[in-house]
């Protein structure tokens, strides 16, 4: 193509697990450099349906100036405190963004910062899901070289689909990738350049409409073509839902629900028909990631990588 791209054979279809790199966690980078597209609250969602299933899991928050992940997941810890429960906690670190003034120098004190804080969990959990911000950073970019898989949360909007790729308004068709599937498509050579495994992209369509509107057939068929021609897996995300604002305050998911609901004493949201619906949304999603199983229970015994030779995963 003369854009550069090359087109994915079969994207769209569902692809076999996930193959796990041996002796470390499975690294989950959330990345989208729109704000708003809810990739702190998939983060945590996925966080907890991992830890349910009897997974290691740690989080890193690479947004550590807004810090949504963070503080979720300190409203976790308080709402745990206040209940006298004991939920799922996952390991956490905000990784900041570096205040040298010097270009060269601040990207290379935010790789440093991130690799101290990437290497003790690569070898203490089977998964580490890393938020990032809704922003081009170089912090976020080394999180990206660093994805065995990547997903990408997309509002059901043409507004944010602008992120991907620009689109003719009258036939609808992929004009070109724009600025961050170019971007991915940069960090996946880099990690080919560097003897990585392939990346698997997924894009998650979030606030998908439950009605069969114009835009919602449109926004389907377009990324259908684009993610045949960039080169990504296309699932279904979180619906538009309050719950999701209302259980922040608590850090709270809706996997948690019918546990906080259990005694007078937690003081839980009810548990509605349409909370069910959605939590097997979560659900569904994180069976469509195609995560490969835990380790072995002997990993938890192994010591952790230094950060000074940390290297993205070889090929296999």
């Amino acid at each position: 193509m003369s854009d550069g791209f090359q087109p994915a054979a079969n994207p769209s279809i569902v692809q076999t697990q996930t193959a796990r790199v041996p002796g470390r966690a499975h690294v989950l980078v959330i990345g989208n450099e729109k704000g708003g597209s809810g990739k702190s609250t998939t983060a945590l969602h996925i966080a907890v349906a991992l830890m349910g299933e009897g997974s290691r899991v740690a989080t890193l928050d690479l947004d550590a100036r807004q810090g949504t992940l963070s503080r979720y997941i300190e409203n976790r810890a308080a709402y745990a405190a206040r209940k006298g429960i004991d939920p799922a906690m996952p390991i956490h670190a905000a990784v900041p963004l570096s205040t040298l003034p010097d270009r060269a120098a601040a990207e290379a004190d935010e790789k440093a910062r991130f690799e101290a804080a990437l290497a003790p969990v690569l070898a203490a959990a089977d998964f580490v899901i890393v938020d990032t911000p809704g922003s081009d950073t170089h912090l976020s970019r080394t999180a990206h070289v660093w994805a065995d898989t990547l997903l990408t949360p997309l509002n059901d909007s043409f507004i944010d689909l602008d992120l991907l790729a620009r689109v003719d308004p009258d036939t609808l068709k992929v004009v070109r990738p724009s600025i961050y599937a170019e971007a991915v498509w940069k960090q996946r050579q880099l990690r080919a350049i560097q003897g990585g495994r392939p990346v698997d992209w997924v894009v998650m369509r979030n606030r998908l409409s439950s009605l069969a509107a114009r835009n919602k057939r449109d926004m389907g068929s377009v990324i259908e073509a684009l993610a045949k021609r960039v080169g990504f897996r296309v699932a279904a995300g979180l619906s538009e839902r309050v719950i999701y604002k209302e259980l922040f305050l608590s850090g709270l998911t809706l996997l948690d629900l019918k546990r906080a609901q259990l005694g007078e004493k937690d003081g839980g949201p009810s548990l509605t028909l349409s909370h069910v619906a959605a939590r097997q949304e979560v659900r569904d999603l994180v069976t469509a990631l195609n995560l490969p199983p835990p380790a072995p229970c002997a990993r938890e015994a192994a010591p952790a990588t230094e950060a000074s030779t940390l290297a993205p995963p070889p090929a296999a």
